[in-house]
């Protein structure tokens, strides 16, 4: 897929963007399938595009911190991801289809870039774990040009330098692996500079990706468990922010549905 330097043609994006309100947030009702097929539009669209899913982690940090809620509401694909998303949305009445988990998402986005020709470029996790991504990618989807990777540990007076770097490598859809709210500022911070047309955050999916870490069996997924598998595994960090974010996403929950009665 080539374009000149520096110019992006635009297209008109025909799509009528559907979003429900959950938590004062604006998310897209969209399934796996419709999400992928709206990001391949946007592309295809020309401009900037930025991507965030919302767990009970990002509801609650956004309720505490205006500059994260601002960026989320600036954002053009929003899914919800974590089934606790789903449920909320249930019991308050709102219409969310389907749960779009940010791995998942990510894996169909490599698939789909290998067939349109798409190029990726891969920031964040450690050094190994992001060569393994890459080169799984070069495995798995031989018709994927993968633009440049790099691990997501660098000085603030280096970011500008990973920023030139990044864009130099002109990615099509640039994935992002490093914690939130860094990751969702990051890309608000610096997606004009880069200009790849699509940017996404992706959190811990390289170690996932990478086989770092195992997934959830797929029956836990489907019945909502999948983060009492990441409690097993991580038992020290998942446990200290699930404890954190459990009481005051539950208040948050019970509150609208006071509101609603």
């Amino acid at each position: 897929m080539s374009r000149p330097n520096g110019a992006r043609e635009q297209t008109e994006v025909t799509a009528e963007r559907r979003t429900v309100s959950l938590f004062g947030l604006r998310i897209d009702e969209l399934t796996m399938d419709e999400t992928v097929d709206r990001i391949d539009q946007l592309i295809a669209s020309g401009g900037i595009h930025q991507h965030v899913s919302i767990n009970v982690s990002k509801v609650v940090q956004a309720e505490h911190d205006p500059s994260l809620r601002a960026v989320i509401e600036s954002c053009d694909v929003v899914n919800a991801d974590g089934q606790p998303i789903i449920w909320a949305a249930r019991l308050l009445g709102v219409s969310l289809r389907e749960r779009v988990t940010g791995i998942d998402l990510m894996t169909r986005l490599i698939e789909r870039a290998a067939e349109r020709g798409h190029r990726l470029y891969l920031l964040g996790a450690r050094r190994e774990v992001v060569d393994a991504v890459a080169a799984r990618i070069g495995r798995e989807h031989p018709t994927a040009v993968v633009a440049g990777w790099r691990d997501g540990y660098w000085q603030a007076d280096e970011e500008s330098s990973v920023v030139a770097s990044i864009a130099e490598a002109r990615p099509d859809i640039l994935f992002v692996a490093i914690g939130s709210p860094a990751k969702e500022q990051f890309l608000a911070r610096w997606k004009t500079a880069i200009g790849a047309p699509f940017v996404m955050g992706v959190g811990g999916s390289f170690d996932v990706y990478a086989g770092t870490i195992s997934r959830a069996p797929k029956w836990m997924r489907r019945v909502g468990l999948e983060w009492l598998y990441r409690v097993y595994q991580e038992p020290r960090r998942m446990w200290r922010r699930y404890a954190g974010d459990a009481p005051q996403f539950a208040w948050l929950l019970l509150r609208a549905r006071l509101r609603k009665a």
